[in-house]
């Protein structure tokens, strides 16, 4: 199965919707297994052999009701088995290959965007823009708040504001240590563009459903306004997809 690992994910487009429409096709392998389970350890089993990553590490989860999840969707591929359908198990492989070998530079980026968060940048107009954007955000800037004593700098447009140093420290250090949750934050704090929304569902002080529309005011006002974008969508439900994968990890393993 060493070929066919590699060949299944190592190369699977970043963005499969644009792949799509560039009419740029993966090689998508067919099914090669009757049925995927989890043995001793949370190792999840491709008809009783061990599934490996990329990197050759076996494929395992550190909950067992997160293993299962992991085998589910290796379950539910039909007569192919495609990787753009599989957010839980590209998840997994990242965490395994690349996050638990070098966790700091993976904290090191969520703090990038703590320094510079979606939500510290609002809209001067339209009223309506403005007033949203202060119910979806002001919540989690509150709980920082209360939470943390963390007091961030507003700006209004685009022109970078500092903010205090010891605010940006106190959510450094609420960013999770444990390798999958590592892992997890730091692809809801990419999707998202929000690091501070990412700890925030990491501690329970947001739904995912209220984080992914916090993440999508201003898009959200966009379409509103101007219509549909369909590219866009698309591409909107394929990151929302990574999104649920990686709000799972934080469920099952919190």
């Amino acid at each position: 199965m060493r070929d066919i690992f590699t060949e299944i994910f190592e190369n699977e487009p970043t963005d499969p919707v644009e792949a799509a429409h560039r009419a740029v096709r993966p090689n998508l392998r067919k099914r090669f297994y009757d049925a995927a389970d989890v043995g001793e350890g949370g190792a999840v089993l491709l008809d009783g052999k061990p599934v490996k990553t990329p990197a050759r590490r076996a494929l395992s989860a550190p909950a067992r009701e997160l293993a299962q999840a992991i085998a589910a969707e290796w379950n539910s591929q039909r007569d192919l088995v495609d990787p753009a359908r599989m957010p839980l198990t590209r998840l997994a492989n990242v965490i395994i290959d690349a996050v638990c070998d070098a966790p700091q530079p993976v904290a090191d980026e969520i703090e990038k965007y703590l320094r510079s968060d979606l939500v510290f940048y609002r809209a001067e107009t339209p009223a309506g823009l403005v007033e949203k954007q202060a119910h979806a955000w002001d919540r989690v800037l509150a709980w920082a708040l209360d939470r943390f004593n963390a007091r961030f700098v507003l700006a209004q447009g685009v022109v970078h504001v500092a903010q205090p140093r010891e605010s940006v420290e106190a959510l450094r250090s609420a960013i999770p240590a444990e390798p999958w949750r590592l892992g997890a934050v730091s692809s809801i704090t990419t999707l998202t563009g929000s690091g501070l929304l990412a700890v925030a569902l990491a501690h329970g002080a947001l739904e995912p459903g209220e984080v992914w529309a916090a993440a999508h005011v201003d898009e959200d006002w966009q379409m509103s306004q101007w219509g549909r974008d369909e590219l866009a969508v698309q591409r909107r439900a394929f990151r929302e997809a990574e999104f649920r994968a990686a709000a799972q990890v934080l469920n099952l393993t919190g």
